[in-house]
């Protein structure tokens, strides 16, 4: 399995989005729904309009088997609901352009993840880049472990941090910054 990195830079987020915005919408409301959800991709791709709510997702987790509400994040919100407006209820959300009605593939949004990667010279980006861009920075805005640990999923806060690479940040900010005393 390869390490992937989350994005820390809100202003390569900003950009990536504009990006996508004007160049796929469905690649779009992927990002968003990553970035603004936590959800893992293999839920990302089963999303189908009927587990849109006014405010929330309603889902099934694939890994984990439990039954899941998701409050729908304010930025997410109306590119969502713009988006899935005039759909049927049984349509995927990130459809491939694949046959009828089917889910873009795991493959297929690595490679879209890559691609964005390659364009915009990001580190170690993957399918759990989405997720743990959301995690990284709901842990930036709230130092809120135990919340996250549990949107997760994760059995420790020790965990979640090392999964949303606050504790490699913490190692390069020590590695970086540290002076050599003498006695």
């Amino acid at each position: 399995m390869n390490f992937v990195e989350p994005i820390r830079n809100p202003d390569m987020i900003e950009a990536i989005m504009k990006h996508l915005k004007t160049q796929n919408e469905r690649n779009y409301i992927m990002f968003l729904i990553g970035i603004y959800s936590g959800l893992r991709i293999s839920d990302i791709l089963a999303l189908r309009v009927e587990h849109i709510q006014k405010n929330e997702i309603r889902i099934r987790e694939k890994k984990t088997g439990k039954q899941r509400k998701i409050a729908l994040h304010r930025n997410l919100r109306g590119p969502l609901h713009d988006y899935i407006d005039g759909k049927e209820p049984y349509e995927y959300l990130i459809k491939s352009r694949e046959g009828f009605n089917r889910p873009l593939t795991r493959s297929m949004a690595y490679k879209i993840i890559k691609d964005l990667e390659n364009y915009f010279q990001m580190d170690a980006a993957g399918t759990h880049t989405l997720r743990k861009t959301f995690g990284y920075h709901y842990y930036q805005g709230t130092k809120d472990t135990a919340t996250l640990q549990k949107i997760f999923n994760h059995s420790s806060e020790q965990e979640t941090l090392k999964y949303i690479g606050i504790t490699q940040d913490s190692i390069d900010e020590a590695m970086t910054s540290f002076k050599f005393y003498r006695d």
